[in-house]
């Protein structure tokens, strides 16, 4: 991989130890991709930052020195920094969370612990390189806003962001972001339809960039695309998707693009469905994978007042109800009066961690969720629990 002079210097250890590794990684990774150098990047987001999931391998962050080149961001972390004793986290495991914080903000990243950087002040435009990690971030990034990220790994996004550059193959290159395979989805969908799409399409495009052809009747909303991103990433190996009317490359240069695979699979309304098939009863709700938006908040807040003052209805006994976001969307008053609402309600808000990452959650037999993420992730990551997928207002109905 080509190197210009100051970069070669960088590689020497001219610049310190800490670019000199970070050049270490971004050049090893180039090597092995068959990059031809090095290409600036806008932003960079960086996933392994519970202490759940990075253990003491934070130390290795310690020891790193400077700051970061370009507007970086973390991903959630274990525990919500303030309410880490009502989750009931163990203070040596917030003691230990507490400095994998500070080893990142000491580098200058921002310590906003969310996957949806997008959508709290972070989106990246349309064509700028970025270097994130996260699958469900980059799926997004890529497919709906235009960006061009490779699914980095917490260790190369961290290094692209000391550099403040990535290597230049994969998704970054117009020729590698072709579909492969058209998905034309046979019925209409809605709300956790997208997840069960997601996780559907994940598994049967192997490493093949999809096409999805959607009924003219269901064109998704930005957090139905959030949840589809977010479904695919689990099960898939892809790092985006073309949907004609969203992907920005997939409305503007369809031609080039030659958006018609000769593989195709069809989809159909029995394929969907077969995922909310479940005899079951949860022992926990959990929303919030991806972090919740604005909007997701207020029409929780909507479902569960009709439930609660529209039926007179109360929570089931011996059933928890969780919804995650980011702290940055509770900045304003007035999502802070609806998180409150929501809380009068007996549903916990918790901020900067979600389900996945965080030990809180280990303990259920079985979850309740609209995430096709979380059906992905929670039997491996917490404790072998099954996970029921639901529709938001069905998640909300059956807990009471």
């Amino acid at each position: 991989m080509h190197l210009t002079k100051e970069e070669e210097r960088i590689y020497k250890g001219e610049e310190g130890w800490t670019k000199q590794k970070a050049m270490e990684i971004m050049v090893a990774i180039g090597d092995i991709n068959h990059a031809s150098g090095l290409i600036p990047i806008k932003s960079a987001h960086v996933s392994g930052v519970s202490y759940k999931t990075i253990g003491d391998a934070f130390e290795f962050i310690n020891r790193l020195e400077g700051t970061v080149e370009v507007k970086s961001t973390l991903n959630p972390i274990g525990m919500d920094i303030e309410k880490w004793a009502e989750m009931g986290i163990s203070e040596a495991f917030a003691v230990n969370q507490t400095k994998v914080l500070d080893a990142y903000k000491k580098l200058g990243i921002s310590a906003e612990c969310t996957c949806i950087p997008y959508l709290i002040g972070h989106a990246p435009a349309n064509g700028e390189h970025i270097a994130w990690a996260e699958s469900s971030a980059v799926l997004y990034a890529n497919s709906v806003l235009g960006a061009r990220t490779n699914m980095e790994g917490a260790p190369s996004a961290l290094a692209a962001s000391l550099i403040g550059k990535t290597p230049f193959y994969g998704l970054h290159q117009s020729e590698n972001r072709k579909p492969g395979v058209k998905v034309s989805v046979n019925c209409d969908l809605a709300d956790a339809d997208y997840s069960a799409l997601g996780f559907l399409i994940g598994n049967l495009v192997e490493s093949k960039i999809p096409l999805i052809e959607l009924p003219p009747s269901s064109l998704p909303s930005r957090d139905e695309l959030k949840h589809l991103s977010a479904a695919i990433g689990a099960t898939g190996s892809v790092g985006m998707y073309h949907i004609k009317g969203i992907t920005p490359e997939a409305s503007v240069d369809e031609k080039k693009l030659n958006l018609e695979p000769d593989e195709k699979i069809e989809i159909e309304k029995e394929d969907i469905e077969a995922f909310y098939v479940s005899s079951s009863e949860p022992d926990v709700i959990a929303i919030g994978c991806p972090h919740c938006s604005p909007i997701e908040l207020k029409r929780l807040c909507e479902l569960l007042r009709v439930e609660c003052e529209g039926k007179g209805r109360k929570i089931k006994k011996n059933l928890e109800f969780f919804i995650f976001t980011a702290r940055a969307v509770m900045q304003n008053t007035q999502m802070q009066q609806i998180a409150e609402r929501i809380e009068n309600y007996g549903v916990k808000v918790i901020c900067d961690t979600c389900f996945v990452v965080s030990p809180a959650f280990e303990h259920y037999d079985c979850v309740l969720t609209n995430s096709g993420k979380m059906m992905r992730y929670v039997p491996l990551l917490c404790g072998d629990a099954e996970v029921k997928l639901c529709k938001t207002e069905d998640c909300v109905r059956e807990a009471f």
